[in-house]
């Protein structure tokens, strides 16, 4: 089994960037997270409250509930200060969207023993129905 599948088979994600503009992929990943599968999803975003009545967490240390899995839809320089959290944390898998998966974060994440995935989450979940 590969990096995707094990993955896609863990149960609590962070989405961090997630936000409330529907044409950004913080929101359309958030929500096809949330509406498409029996996961559950916090956001987390430093400059929201809440998307769609759901509690919008600051930082990954601010969750309930340690996750299994950190999607990234953040730049990269954003995502370094992210990566080293999880692996402050003890999260271990990192899935990057595109975009947020820049050559020094990506390497950052390996250095630091993280499992990732560069890959766009909807994508793999939809080939997989």
């Amino acid at each position: 089994m590969n990096s995707v599948e094990q993955m896609l088979e863990l149960k609590t994600w962070a989405v961090v960037g997630a936000n409330n503009n529907k044409d950004k992929f913080g929101y359309k990943i958030f929500r096809f997270l949330l509406d498409n599968s029996e996961l559950t999803v916090y956001p987390v975003n430093p400059g929201i409250e809440e998307i769609q009545g759901n509690i919008c967490y600051k930082t990954l240390s601010d969750l309930p509930k340690k996750p299994d899995v950190v999607n990234l839809v953040v730049p990269p320089k954003v995502g370094e200060q992210i990566v080293r959290q999880c692996a402050e944390l003890g999260i271990k898998n990192i899935w990057f969207q595109p975009g947020s998966d820049g050559a020094s974060v990506v390497s950052l994440a390996r250095e630091l023993g993280l499992n990732i995935v560069q890959s766009c989450v909807m994508v793999e979940m939809r080939n997989r129905w």
